[in-house]
This record gives structure tokens, sequence and C-alpha cells, in this order.
């Protein structure tokens, strides 16, 4: 009895897992497509606020940019996609002042989240995103260390 309840244990894992495999990547982009549109900032440092914009681009490609302003003036500008490369969807971060984009992997995607990883940079090396209605908690982190983003999806056009 327990070899069998192994077994369908083993059969059902490796199911889930080849399922997520086998999805296309453009049925994967489809997933990632909440992500389309202006999301504000709610949790910023005092005295600044932030937000980031997504768009589709194609059936294999979106585009966001994360900005965080003091005031008006902004302080710190990251572009980011979600590209194809050798089969697989990578998000792809330039962060600052940097001329090449580091990719992170995706490693998981449902209807609502995804986790994209790149276990050998240095912070973060880990980004999720979470999405529950009209809200988004992304979180970056590595190290020991983890940095929470709170977003609302804005109204504005």
């Amino acid at each position: 009895m327990k070899t069998r309840t192994l077994l369908l244990v083993t059969a059902l894992f490796l199911l889930v897992h080849t399922s997520y495999a086998q999805e296309s990547n453009k049925e994967k982009f489809k997933k990632l497509e909440w992500l389309v549109g202006k999301w504000i900032r709610t949790n910023a440092k005092a005295g600044q606020s932030g937000y980031e914009t997504w768009a589709k681009v194609s059936d294999l490609k979106l585009t966001g940019k994360g900005v965080t302003l003091k005031g008006k003036e902004t302080i710190f500008v990251e572009d980011m996609s979600f590209v194809e490369k050798d089969n697989d969807i990578y998000c792809a971060v330039i962060a600052g002042d940097e001329k090449q984009p580091v990719y992170f992997k995706l490693t998981a995607l449902s209807a609502n989240s995804f986790t994209c990883e790149n276990p050998k940079h240095d912070f973060p090396k880990k980004i999720s995103y979470q999405r529950n209605g009209k809200n988004i908690k992304a979180v970056i982190s590595g190290n020991g260390q983890s940095v929470d983003y709170n977003f609302v999806r804005s109204e504005a056009p």
C-alpha cells in the first residue's frame, strides 16, 4: 500500500511539473498580461513616491518601467522586460546606471503570481509578484534580506 501511495504522489508531482514545462511560452506570456497598466506604490519611504508601468509589446514581450520620485524629482529608474531567451522566459532588469540587463529566469507562474530567480546575482536573487484584485505585492529577496513593494492599480489612463 505504501508503494502504491508513493507511486501516486510521484506521478502527481511529475504531472504538475510537466504541465508547467509543456505550457507554451505564448500561453505563459498571456498569464503575465495582468501586469499591463500603471501601478502606484503605496508603501514608499516618507517624502517619496513610486510607480511601475507595464505594456504588451508583442505576444512574447512585455516591457516595464519602475520609477521612484522624491517630490517631483526622479531619483531612480529601472527598465524591465519579459523576454523569450533560449526557449525560456526571463525578466531582464536594467537598474539605475547599469548598462547591461540582469536576467532572472521565470521559475513559477500562475494566473495571479510569478517568481523569477537568478541565484548568481548579488541582490536580489529572487523577484516575486502576487496579485490580489487591484493590488500587487512584489518582493525582492536574497542573502537573508527582502524588500516589499506594495502597489495598487491606477485608474487613470
